[in-house]
């Protein structure tokens, strides 16, 4: 009697696992997790180092409409500069010039006051953004102008206007304290050639500063 109920009661348990088993895997619908190292996570990269900055910075006194430039913390030259009107003011805050732009070309920015504008090309004498460009905040910048007469008046759309031969000699230092700087043959060219537009991107940012 023994004998034949021990079997008997093996086989239930056995069936019994098995049922319990199916419940499981029913209830949660899902197969093991892979915790192997194959099946881990990619980690998230690091985000980029931040960018080097110049020795050198800009500071431009709105009221005053001023530039000053300043090399390891100590003003070494000032200019005259045009700035924003009434109606478009020029921004103020701080930020980095991050590009020079020789010759630049000039198209109508996304605002009211240029829905009628035409573009103009790099040496076009109707072009108003002179002979350089340092882009910081675009579409405004520092740039020259073919106005010379605007230069100490709040007349602008907010971009900053130095004369053309400020601007040409400040977009140098830019360069080289920035660790892009070209031989002399390069600017020669660059200034004779005033219908091909160059575009520089610096190494290192210089920090700006408009208040």
């Amino acid at each position: 009697m023994l004998r034949s109920f021990f079997p008997e009661v093996g086989l239930k348990v056995a069936a019994l696992s098995l049922f319990l088993f199916a419940c499981v895997q029913g209830d949660s619908g899902e197969t093991p997790v892979d915790t192997s190292a194959a099946a881990a996570v990619t980690p998230i990269p690091p985000p980029p180092p931040p960018p080097v900055t110049a020795d050198m910075s800009i500071e431009v006194d709105v009221k005053a409409r001023r530039l000053h430039v300043l090399n390891a913390g100590q003003r070494t030259a000032s200019h005259p500069v045009a700035v924003g009107s009434t109606q478009w003011p020029t921004r103020t805050g701080e930020w980095t010039i991050t590009q020079v732009v020789w010759n630049p070309d000039w198209n109508p920015p996304d605002e009211s006051w240029a829905e009628e504008r035409e573009p103009r090309e790099s040496g076009d004498p109707k072009n108003p953004m002179g002979r350089a460009q340092l882009v910081y905040d675009p579409p405004r910048s520092i740039h020259g102008t073919n106005d010379p007469s605007s230069i100490g008046k709040a007349v602008s759309h907010g971009s900053i206007r130095l004369s053309n031969d400020v601007i040409v000699k400040l977009a140098q230092e830019v360069m080289e304290a920035a660790g892009a700087a070209k031989d002399s043959a390069w600017y020669r060219e660059t200034q004779r050639n005033r219908t091909q537009k160059q575009v520089v991107d610096l190494p290192k940012v210089v920090p700006i500063r408009v208040f």
